[in-house]
């Protein structure tokens, strides 16, 4: 067995953040089952994690939380130094944390969200600042990843790349603004090169949201990577893509319209 195909793994260092923004989906799930336990990975687990990933693979240090949060944030960054590194953050934390991502951590990515509380928008963008100064020419390379109907001027002073991401419900990859860009081959980019593992250590086979767990594949404290990508579910998965039916599978059928390719508003 082997990797062939995986490039890319995201890793919860944690499920915690300070912000509660009105798309995301954990809204409704603490709507339907109250406050969860949301908190941070066992350090150990990270080491893990960090030594069954490959040279060269894309180690993305987040997924349902701000990975910023994370206690040991530097220190995870410097186990996964094999990789290239990334994480989408709020921003809110980035001076605080300055000297756990310059010339550490390789690319990072600043979500800004359409309809921000005006007071936390200046927040974050002076935040932003003050951080880019601090860095300099120094890695990690910086995207804007605006979120809905942004207005960007006040953002072309920084001369950083724009990303641009239409907005979904909060219910999960469903119901977008813009309807999301299908590959010509018609398969999910996501489903056939990524997996995300939770602050648990449970894997799943995309970073879509999915609280009922219907994509795990396995647990890395059980099983190895190896095992997880070529696990029995995976394989009969990736059969259903492959041949058309992906509507069969459960989740990907029935809570999910997103092919891989991210869709600009």
């Amino acid at each position: 067995m082997s990797l062939t195909g995986l490039c890319s793994v995201n890793v919860e260092l944690t499920s915690s953040c300070q912000k509660s923004c009105w798309h995301c989906g954990r809204r409704k799930r603490e709507k339907l089952l109250g406050p969860q336990n949301y908190g941070h990975m066992d350090f150990e687990l990270v080491k893990r994690i960090s030594s069954e990933l490959p040279e060269g693979m894309m180690a993305q240090l987040h997924n349902n939380g701000e990975p910023l949060m994370y206690p040991k944030f530097g220190e995870a960054v410097d186990l996964f130094s094999h990789c290239t590194t990334n994480i989408v953050t709020n921003g809110l934390l980035l001076f605080e944390k300055r000297r756990e991502i310059v010339d550490k951590l390789d690319t990072l990515s600043v979500s800004i969200i359409e309809n921000e509380v005006q007071s936390l928008k200046d927040y974050q963008y002076d935040t932003l600042f003050d951080f880019l100064k601090f860095k300099g020419n120094k890695k990690p390379f910086v995207t804007l990843r605006f979120v809905g109907k942004v207005d960007e001027d006040p953002y072309k002073k920084f001369g950083l790349l724009h990303v641009r991401r239409t907005l979904h419900r909060p219910e999960g990859s469903v119901g977008y603004r813009k309807a999301p860009t299908i590959p010509e081959i018609g398969i999910c980019w996501d489903f056939m090169t990524r997996l995300a593992i939770d602050r648990f250590g449970n894997v799943s086979c995309c970073v879509r949201f999915d609280p009922e767990g219907t994509l795990r594949l396995g647990n890395i404290q059980f099983n190895t990577l190896d095992e997880i990508w070529n696990s029995g579910k995976r394989i009969r998965m990736k059969k259903l893509h492959v041949s058309g039916k992906r509507k069969e599978i459960e989740y990907c059928g029935n809570s999910c319209e997103y092919y891989g390719v991210p869709t600009a508003d």
